[in-house]
Parts: structure tokens; C-alpha cells; sequence
């Protein structure tokens, strides 16, 4: 698993959770003078992720001020920049003589190196986001210009930043120090590559960064394409203006190639549909061609292949599998094995639990417009 080290309000008594809170973004993060209208109860809720070099924090806390001042930049200056990105609430900035406020999805950027102050507040309670440290060496060298700057993480590079946080928040359980080690590697080249067209310096950016952030974005692409009949090699290759050639070629480290990956995707979402009790009477030839399969006997053959079962004996034992008695039932009563429905044979990847997740923008972006 990966080192990460959480924080709960509610474990501590309420005279001491405001100061412990204080300790540990300083000693954790870089030192700051914190105030809040809540400190006689202060409740946070805090995750440091250990990626390496790069440090990931999803929080949930009350609204709040931090400040940091010329002497304590004099003090300790771990010559890193802050990327922040506001799940719930609103920040209000202070920094490089600028006054800005940043909505939910608006990454921004501080300087361990320069004073500021930050108002992080959510009218509805609780405020919660994702912060990510970096060290400056990693970084563009003129990425102080962009403070007081917003930079949208809902579509383009920050959107692929934002996804992968929103993953790494979720699935950190199932990650091993290896992995974090990696994850930190691409988080600090999307923010790379983020910060580089932000600055007009695309052309700048090292050829490994701009070829794993063709990578996600390719494989982003994927994921919203898998519908279309039409998604081959040849379709992504023009959508992203590179030679089928070359897409072959970034998949190459890849665990699957470009065909491969397409095809386990759609007989995932298929297997999850047909295992989804509300669409029971849904035609699985439907559910095929949902999924961008044209042919069904193509469908049938490629999923037999994949679960060692046709669909239709997939649905059928996933139905009795939900029929069968709970395994806590009353005593002397006796009990049925669960059935297992058969997982994929190609590599599948885990999914962890986490006490705090971070929605992804499309997920904000629905709530918000049916008013949830």
C-alpha cells in the first residue's frame, strides 16, 4: 500500500483539535499561520498521500484562513509550488499583489517561496479539496506567473489532472509504493504540461512529458468514444493528429495495445450492464451495441473468450447470485455458497475504498444542474 498518513478531528478532544490541525499542515505541508471562526470545535478530515517526491492531500474542513508571511518563507522554504483544486467551497486569494476568487474545478497555484493568504469557505459547510506539492525543479521555470491565475481543471490537460487525482483518491488502497512512486512521475508532468499551456510554452515541454500526456489524453478519448461503432486505431490516430503508426508505438508500454484496450473497456461496461438489476429485460444484443460491438456474434464470442461463459449464462448466474439468502441468516437455518460470478482473464484493475473521494467534473457538473 501506499504511505499515507490521515488526520480526524473527532479523534482528539475539541480544545486540542484546532492546534494538532496547526501542527500538521505545518510540519506536513509548509509552515503557516492558520485562524478560523471554528477553533474551539474544529473539525478536519485530512489525507497525505506519499507519491515520491510529490505529496497529494484530499481534505474536508471548516471554513478557514492560512497565511504565509515573509518570515516564515525566512524560516523554511521547501522551494515547492501548491496546486489546488476546490471540490466544495470557494478560495479566496491573496497573492503576488492579486485578489482572485477560485470556484470549484479552478486549479490555482501558490509559491512556498512568496507570501499569501488564502480564505478557503463553502456556504453550505464544509469545505473540501485536493492539494498537491511539488517540488520547483519539476515545474516550468516561469510558473510563479501564473498566481492569482485560474486554470480550469473541467476540460483540456486539467481535466486529465483532475481525473487522475480523483482515481489515485479513490483507488490509493490498492497501490503499492511502486505505483506511487510512478503516479508521481505523471502527476508531475501533467501539471508540466498544464502550467506550459498556460504560459503559451508547449513547445518547452521535455518530450517524455508531452508523450505521456498524449497518453492519458488518447486514453481519455477512449473512454468517451466507446459507444461509437467507428473507434479503431485509425479514428483516434486523426482525432489527435499523429500517424497510426505513432499511437501504436505509445502503446507499446502500455499493458494493452490500442485494440485491446478498446475492446476490454467495452466488454467491462457490457459485463456491468448485464449484472445491473434495472436493466433485466434489456436485449443483450441492446447492450452489444451500446457498447460499440456492431455484430453480436463478434459480442458473444469476444466476452466468451474474456469470462469462460456466453452473456446470457453471465446475466443468469449473476440473477441467482442476488436471489440467494443473506449469509447471516437466522440460526440452525441452513445456507447457500455464494456464487462468484467469473472475472475477467485479461488483467482487471483493483478498485480500493477510501473515507474520501473526489467526484470528477462531469459528476459535479450533473449534480449541479439537477440541483444536487
Amino acid at each position: 500500500m501506499l504511505t499515507e498518513t490521515v488526520f480526524r478531528s473527532e479523534d482528539l478532544s475539541g480544545a486540542d483539535r484546532f492546534g494538532s490541525w496547526c501542527e500538521l499542515i505545518s510540519s506536513a505541508h509548509t509552515p503557516l499561520e492558520l485562524h478560523s471562526d471554528h477553533a474551539a470545535e474544529f473539525w478536519a478530515y485530512q489525507r497525505v498521500i506519499e507519491l515520491g517526491s510529490v505529496q497529494v492531500w484530499p481534505t474536508v474542513y471548516q471554513p478557514l484562513h492560512f497565511t504565509r508571511t515573509p518570515q516564515l518563507i525566512r524560516r523554511s522554504d521547501p522551494e515547492q509550488f501548491h496546486i489546488a483544486l476546490p471540490v466544495r467551497g470557494v478560495h479566496h486569494v491573496e497573492v503576488a499583489g492579486r485578489n482572485a476568487s477560485f470556484a470549484p474545478y479552478e486549479l490555482h497555484l501558490f509559491d512556498s517561496s512568496q507570501p499569501f493568504h488564502l480564505y478557503s469557505t463553502n456556504a453550505n459547510g464544509l469545505f473540501s479539496g485536493v492539494g498537491i506539492d511539488i517540488p520547483k525543479a519539476l515545474l516550468p521555470k516561469r510558473s510563479s506567473q501564473l498566481l492569482g491565475q485560474p486554470m480550469s481543471g473541467r476540460e483540456g490537460v486539467g481535466a486529465l489532472l483532475t481525473q487522475c487525482l480523483a482515481t489515485l483518491v479513490k483507488d490509493s488502497g490498492s497501490l503499492t509504493p511502486a505505483d506511487g512512486t510512478r503516479l508521481g512521475a505523471v502527476l508531475a508532468d501533467l501539471a508540466y504540461a498544464l502550467f506550459a499551456q498556460a504560459l503559451e510554452a508547449e513547445h518547452a515541454l521535455p518530450p517524455e512529458t508531452r508523450q505521456r500526456t498524449l497518453a492519458l489524453r488518447i486514453q481519455s478519448f477512449i473512454r468517451q468514444n466507446l459507444s461509437d461503432p467507428q473507434l479503431a486505431p485509425s479514428m483516434i490516430a486523426a482525432a489527435h493528429h499523429i500517424s497510426v503508426r505513432y499511437l501504436h508505438r505509445l502503446f507499446q508500454h502500455e499493458q494493452r495495445t490500442v485494440v485491446a484496450c478498446i475492446r476490454h473497456q467495452r466488454l467491462e461496461h457490457a459485463a456491468r450492464d448485464l449484472t445491473d438489476p434495472t436493466q433485466q429485460t434489456t436485449p443483450i444484443h441492446a447492450i452489444a451495441a451500446r457498447w460499440g460491438f456492431r455484430c453480436h456474434a463478434d459480442f458473444t464470442r469476444a466476452f466468451r473468450r474474456t469470462y469462460d461463459m456466453a452473456p446470457r449464462d453471465y446475466r443468469s448466474q449473476s440473477r441467482r447470485a442476488a436471489d440467494l439468502p443473506d449469509a447471516a441468516s437466522a440460526p440452525g437455518q441452513k445456507t447457500t455458497s455464494a456464487i462468484r460470478l467469473p472475472r475477467p482473464s485479461v488483467p482487471r484493475t483493483q478498485t480500493g475504498t477510501g473515507p474520501a473521494t473526489v467526484p470528477t467534473p462531469s459528476q459535479t457538473q450533473k449534480r449541479e444542474q439537477t440541483g444536487s
